[in-house]
């Protein structure tokens, strides 16, 4: 049987008595029909936090005339957003159909983008990877070899402005609505990541905040760790600082090597980064000031 149509509402705000049956009675009262609700209140800040999916009434109608479906989930989308404005909460709502397309930024490291395609290949990810971006030519023939149009755009240090300025007409060229930084070893700026105003998701190879900046394993090598770990996090102009999606870990020992450790970080690096790309695309996280909540 085929996934019904649903629409995903993921909002915040002060917490205050009432929410819960007030967003379940303006999806009633439309005829919808809630297959899957969840909350959370951060107990410190006082701030409610819910992830609700409906199907709404129109879903049926949907199958039989699918060039309305956009219009349709768009309107619907916009009165929920305004609905929750008067409960004082934010929201964003997303459509099950709707598949974001993907730009994937790698260098030379090969791991984590391999595993990606791979897994969007076999239906893993809500979405399209739509190009590469890299500032090395080294992955060129693999990219292509996954049918993936790969975009070489080198990165030298009084040229960064002029390199960046090309992956943002990239991007909006290909109408991407997510980034991967895949092991991409360049630190975007601030003017980058505002003119993209859309996520963008890194994988750091350490468990943050520990070991931020370059060679993260080096550093916990030297300080003798237990263990090592990686972290998916939401890019921010602040390196290494953005809210976190996912983390992850694994144990070491006094005998392993550095190494050891990069090989033990690599499968590390690929599932962490892997769950937070689905968690994003399934609409499960929720980044509010330096946190997150994964409805997952």
């Amino acid at each position: 049987m085929d996934s019904p149509v649903t629409l995903i509402a993921l909002l915040y705000g002060p917490d205050k008595p009432g929410l819960v049956a007030r967003v379940a009675g303006w999806i009633f009262e439309r005829g919808g029909n809630i297959l899957h609700a969840d909350q959370h209140r951060d107990m410190e800040a006082g701030v409610f936090f819910q992830r609700v999916e409906w199907v709404p009434f129109f879903a049926e109608a949907m199958a039989d005339k699918p060039s309305g479906a956009p219009d349709k989930m768009a309107q619907a989308a916009e009165e929920f957003c305004a609905f929750a404005t008067t409960l004082g909460m934010q929201a964003r709502v997303a459509s099950s159909v709707h598949r974001p397309r993907v730009a994937i930024f790698v260098s030379r490291a090969d791991h984590c983008f391999h595993d990606l395609v791979l897994r969007g290949k076999a239906g893993e990810f809500n979405g399209e990877f739509a190009l590469v971006i890299s500032n090395h030519d080294d992955l060129a023939g693999i990219a292509r070899g996954y049918d993936l149009p790969f975009h070489h755009i080198p990165v030298a240090a009084k040229a960064k402005a002029a390199a960046e300025a090309s992956q943002l007409e990239l991007l909006k060229k290909h109408d991407i609505e997510l980034v991967i930084l895949a092991r991409y070893m360049q630190v975007l700026s601030g003017e980058f990541l505002d003119g993209f105003a859309r996520p963008v998701i890194n994988i750091h190879h350490s468990f943050l905040p520990a070991f931020a900046g370059g060679r993260p394993y080096h550093q916990a090598h030297e300080r003798g760790v237990k263990i090592i770990g990686a972290t998916a996090h939401y890019a921010t102009s602040d390196l290494d600082d953005g809210p976190i999606i996912q983390q992850d870990v694994a144990a070491v020992t006094h005998r392993h090597n550095v190494d050891d450790l990069v090989r033990k970080g690599r499968d590390l690096e690929k599932r962490v980064l892997a769950q937070a790309v689905r968690w994003h695309l399934d609409n499960r996280v929720l980044a509010y000031g330096r946190k997150t909540v994964v409805f997952d």
